[in-house]
């Protein structure tokens, strides 16, 4: 990955855990691997690393899936995940891996219905988007799960959603790479190689965007633009997210909009160009007829992606 326009200077430092793996990925800067890989990645502390498929070591015996709080898969998920975010949930299922000693919670899976409905809607025009198709917004194993972990925790939720009387789910893969402001590396890329190997079926990408990212590397989303433009419930946290990176508060009466201009200025918030993420579907039966019955609103594309986009910053 080359140096982009408006990057900050300087190395990528990288986590021990990863420059231990770094050799033996046959990538400069530990994006994606190909779908056709022996490489699988966790998430520990929001910092990734990776297992290999062929190295074995998961016994389905010794793990378990089990519906899970809102309480727990917040604070897992946060504490985990390369977005440090959680969204809202309509299930939340968990990952145990029995030690002997009690179970330990070593992954998670959120599922619910995104802010707009029409999401979920053009990929299943005739399921409900609140009941019977919802969106896999988080899944993170830890650096404990052994490789193949995922492909079985994946098939036991789609299991317990089925049961619920979802038909469809639909799931995203984030392929830009992401820099905090020190250049270090905060979200890796990725194409959805869990969801390719799972006989997913890939419709294509979302609407290309430009994404504003906070120093820290996180975004800051268009939703709370509106939410300071408009005075909208919310609003607050977000403009206290950049007064906290050296913004003013605003004055009674001041043009949100003028502030929010040179609030982002004054926190350092850079703009970042994606392409737009990679869409996964994946359709709930028990058998090739059940999901026959299933209607999609896109059309299914025989040429999946292989590799994550280049970092594009713009001045």
């Amino acid at each position: 990955m080359g140096t982009a326009a408006g990057r900050p200077a300087g190395p990528v430092r990288r986590h021990p855990v990863i420059a231990a793996y770094q050799q033996a990925l046959p990538l400069t800067e530990l994006t994606e691997v190909a779908t056709a890989s022996d490489w699988c990645r966790r998430w520990t502390h929001r910092t990734p690393s990776w297992r290999r498929v062929r190295d074995g070591g998961f016994d389905s015996r010794r793990y378990s899936v089990a519906p899970i709080t809102e309480t727990v898969a917040k604070a897992f998920v946060i504490g985990h995940h390369y977005t440090g975010s959680y969204p809202s949930a309509s299930h939340r299922l968990g990952l145990f891996h029995d030690r002997g000693v009690g179970l330990e919670l070593v992954g998670v899976a959120v599922f619910g219905t995104p802010a707009g409905a029409h999401v979920l809607s053009a990929t299943f025009p005739e399921l409900d988007p609140s009941r019977s198709s919802l969106v896999c917004s988080r899944f993170v194993l830890t650096d404990a799960c052994p490789g193949n972990s995922e492909s079985w925790f994946l098939a036991r939720c789609h299991e317990v959603l089925y049961a619920h009387a979802v038909r469809g789910v639909l799931s995203f893969a984030d392929p830009v790479p992401r820099l905090d402001a020190h250049g270090n590396t905060v979200a890796v890329g990725h194409v959805g190689h869990i969801y390719k190997v799972t006989n997913a079926l890939y419709t294509g990408r979302t609407s290309p965007r430009t994404l504003r990212l906070l120093r820290d590397g996180t975004v800051f989303h268009e939703r709370s633009v509106h939410k300071v433009v408009h005075q909208d419930q919310g609003h607050r946290y977000a403009e206290e997210q950049l007064i906290a990176l050296g913004a003013a508060v605003p004055r009674a009466g001041e043009d949100m909009r003028a502030w929010l201009a040179s609030a982002l200025e004054a926190a350092g918030v850079r703009r970042l160009r994606h392409r737009g993420n990679h869409r996964w579907v994946f359709i709930l039966g028990r058998n090739r007829r059940e999901r026959a019955e299933v209607r999609l609103g896109r059309p299914v594309l025989p040429v999946t992606p292989q590799q994550p986009d280049a970092a594009a910053y713009l001045r």
